[in-house]
């Protein structure tokens, strides 16, 4: 964030809180509501909006407090994933940062790039999300002047090679776009083929290999994007499943299947009380009837 300043990019004043004083010190500096992230955390996992100086002081003890072992190895086996094997067992605590809460619409831009410079990007608004602090499940086509810039502006500053998301607030109030958050990695939406310019994955591939930049065909003419299996885990029964380009691989089955077959497991990253009752399915005929697809409200019918 002090880099982002540094190059004219509008942040939301963030510091590293260390300890319970000095998550006071900020609150009385800046006032609520406040945002706490814990750095290394993802989909919303690692993030909380506290109101009050109570839920503040609760929710930094909840995100700074090392994994649990035993949610460490579950993970680690059940999931395939031990990022948090080692700080489990060495009890090492996430670092917390408190952030100005900025009142508006949160948008998402996410780039390709080569050695300082963007080859392609993407620039979408947030229409739907998993949960309150969770990740997008429907996104809206735009462009935004102050994202492009503050994007370009970080990739040149850093010498960023790569997939690279950028999150955004844009403040209710003026429509400024405040940079909130880099993520060194590809998104959810990375894929998505838009034309000239937006094509990431053709662009990345031409730099790497020297040859015409030569972009795949725009996936849909349509700007709402609701994303597969986040949208239709969120609510199988969403308006935005139909009147969306609903991004489902199609053309992969078995990849199909396999989001269905492991929605239960998805579906921890959403809230209890979102998760609603799922209808019945028409499965492709290049995908076997299993009781688990036919449990599902995806609509195979056609795309």
């Amino acid at each position: 964030m002090n880099v982002a300043r540094e190059e004219g990019v509008r942040v939301p004043t963030t510091q590293v809180i260390h300890n319970i004083d000095g998550l006071r010190n900020c609150v009385e500096r800046t006032g609520l509501p406040i945002v706490l992230k814990a750095n290394g955390t993802s989909g919303g996992d690692g993030v909380r909006i506290a109101r009050t100086l109570g839920e503040a002081e609760r929710f930094f003890n909840e995100l700074q407090a090392p994994p649990l072992f035993a949610r460490a190895v579950k993970r680690a086996i059940v999931d395939q994933d031990k990022t948090l094997l080692v700080t489990s067992m060495l009890r090492r605590r996430p670092i917390v940062n408190a952030q100005v809460f900025v009142a508006g619409r949160e948008a998402t831009s996410t780039v390709v790039c080569w050695k300082g410079s963007v080859l392609a990007s993407l620039h979408f608004e947030v229409v739907n999300k998993a949960s309150s602090t969770g990740h997008a499940t429907v996104v809206r086509l735009i462009e935004n002047a102050e994202m492009s810039s503050a994007a370009e502006g970080m990739v040149r500053r850093l010498n960023l090679s790569g997939f690279h998301g950028f999150d955004f607030m844009l403040e209710e109030s003026t429509g400024h776009a405040y940079l909130v958050e880099v993520n060194p990695r590809s998104t959810q939406v990375g894929h998505l083929s838009m034309g000239a310019g937006r094509d990431l994955p053709s662009a990345l591939y031409a730099a790497l290999s020297g040859k015409a930049l030569q972009p795949a065909p725009k996936v849909t003419e349509k700007d709402t994007f609701a994303l597969f299996p986040q949208e239709w885990i969120r609510d199988p029964a969403s308006p935005f499943l139909r009147s969306a380009y609903h991004d489902v691989p199609w053309e992969e089955p078995e990849l199909i299947q396999d989001c269905v077959s492991n929605r239960r497991k998805q579906s921890a990253w959403y809230s209890r009380s979102e998760r609603k009752p799922v209808s019945a399915v028409r499965t492709p005929k290049s995908i076997s009837a299993t009781p688990e697809s036919r449990a599902v409200g995806l609509d195979w019918g056609g795309k």
